[in-house]
């Protein structure tokens, strides 16, 4: 049996160009490690520095340029830059006035606005490759194909190619946007996420594909710098699964700050015509169609996880007709030392989710022991006002017969949100009506995505809601409707 243990395997001088401690071009024909992972998002690093953490001989290969995946390059980062700064230039045309700050010849400076989201996507990118120095991490920059259960060749990004052996692997490879049959994506007139993260100009018509995550917040981002949106859903709901009461009342939010909802439709096919597009619908309750037309069209029906190129079919790793990964509790495949996270798996496709599995599946690797409470895996919808949720919605407790009881406590009646002039939305607690065992948590609002955190943190621990409501909470503060919704649950609020 081979030791993969603390071994390097040097068949020609040079084995490596060792410039950056991290950082490594392979030119003999084998490296062999104790872990190797296979993708650098969230999940991927963050397992790689764990398991570096916990002592193993760790690589990590990366085809991008640069480390932290989708989420960093082109996703949850930038456009929570873009929706933040271009939050406050809608604020600064809009909301200034009434609140006693004058100002005058605002407009926009799209490249300064783009050039601000490139600064953070770097600073951040850098700080992943610090942190893959500091903790001796390997970074192999290109990619990887199984050839055998212990073996991966890389093709290497600065020409020739690699092979490393490991005794474990963790594929954290990822996802890409779905795409729709017939939509020629191009990133300028038919684009996804990532083209709607670096338009050249803000189009006078955008028409979103999917009312979900994404296309809400991305379309929020180009409807507050001054397109005309139009999202398409097939569902009746948008929010892919926030709580259906949460929805109703998001939609009319985002109605009113301009954006225009065809609900219940499927989208046919589109075509460019010219510098616009035509997109063809149809309701799918009456079978009505039409046709509309837009600048630009966002394509954001979700993603499907990436594992081409991979060799899995090669060595015998089960996929789903998804191409998910299937994996056991311990996050391993039906190959035992090949394990997988995040969204090449099963379950959410959400960066925190990727990254407390790459912890568990490297201490799972370390000591045959990790943790991922997936019922307390939160949600956050980063408009404004954003919408968070974790745990159960109300119609998944039907579904399930459980007996339930709400408490709820609007922003209206909270100071913070008062004071601030940013009171819409609603905190919603549903806890068990018989143990007061807080079951899930819905907050519109302001800061939603932080305040989640406090009922994520009370469920990890079975709490209740009496437990939330008998907490202290400074004041004023936008916590205080949560813990007002709590005691609207298991008594009765004092504010309302």
């Amino acid at each position: 049996m081979i030791n993969f243990r603390n071994t390097i395997s040097v068949t020609k001088k040079g084995l490596f160009n060792r410039t950056t401690p991290s950082v490594f071009r392979f030119y003999s024909n084998s490296a062999e490690y104790d872990t190797v992972v296979i993708g650098g998002g969230p999940g991927g690093y963050v397992a790689a520095i764990k398991a570096a953490q916990l002592g193993q001989k760790t690589a990590c290969i990366e085809m991008r340029g640069t480390l932290g995946g989708t989420c960093l390059n082109v996703g949850c980062i930038p456009s929570k830059s873009l929706l933040h700064n271009s939050h406050l230039y809608h604020q600064a045309k809009h909301e200034f006035k009434t609140r006693g700050i004058e100002c005058s010849d605002i407009s926009l400076n799209l490249p300064q606005l783009m050039s601000q989201k490139e600064n953070s996507v770097t600073s951040l990118t850098k700080g992943i490759e610090f942190l893959f120095k500091k903790n001796k991490v390997d970074w192999v920059k290109g990619k990887g194909t199984f050839v055998s259960p212990h073996e991966i060749s890389v093709a290497l990004n600065d020409g020739g190619s690699s092979s490393i052996k490991a005794k474990n692997f963790i594929v954290a490879s990822g996802s890409v946007p779905t795409s729709i049959p017939g939509f020629e994506i191009d990133e300028k007139q038919i684009i996804t996420s990532t083209g709607a993260l670096s338009l050249e100009k803000v189009p006078d018509s955008l028409v979103v594909i999917g009312a979900g995550v994404i296309g809400l917040e991305l379309g929020s981002v180009w409807s507050r710098l001054g397109s005309n949106v139009t999202a398409i859903e097939f569902m009746p709901e948008i929010g892919a699964g926030m709580d259906t009461e949460l929805a109703k009342l998001f939609q009319k939010s985002m109605t009113k700050q301009g954006i225009k909802f065809k609900m219940g439709t499927k989208v046919l096919g589109c075509k460019k015509m010219g510098e616009k597009v035509l997109i063809d619908l149809e309701s799918v309750k009456t079978g009505k169609r039409e046709t509309i037309e837009s600048d630009v069209v966002l394509v954001s029906i979700g993603r499907r996880p990436y594992t081409d190129g991979l060799g899995l079919e090669k060595i015998g790793v089960v996929t789903d007709k998804r191409g998910q990964i299937l994996k056991n509790e311990n996050f391993q495949t039906n190959l035992s030392h090949i394990r997988v996270i995040g969204d090449a798996t099963t379950g959410p496709m959400l960066a925190h989710k990727a990254e407390d599995e790459g912890i568990a599946a490297a201490e799972f690797i370390t000591n045959g022991y990790g943790h991922v409470n997936y019922n307390v895996i939160p949600s956050v919808i980063y408009t404004h006002p954003e919408v968070a949720w974790v745990g159960k919605t109300e119609q998944a407790l039907k579904d399930e017969k459980v007996n339930y009881k709400i408490g709820t406590f609007p922003f209206s009646a909270n100071s913070r949100a008062k004071t601030i002039n940013d009171a819409e939305g609603i905190v919603k607690v549903i806890v068990d009506a018989e143990t007061d065992k807080i079951l899930g948590v819905h907050i519109m609002g302001t800061n939603a995505g932080e305040m989640i955190a406090e009922a994520g943190l009370a469920m990890e621990y079975g709490g209740s809601s009496e437990d939330i409501g008998r907490t202290c909470h400074a004041h004023p503060t936008l916590s205080e409707a949560l813990k007002e919704a709590c005691m609207a649950a298991y008594a009765n609020p004092i504010h309302m």
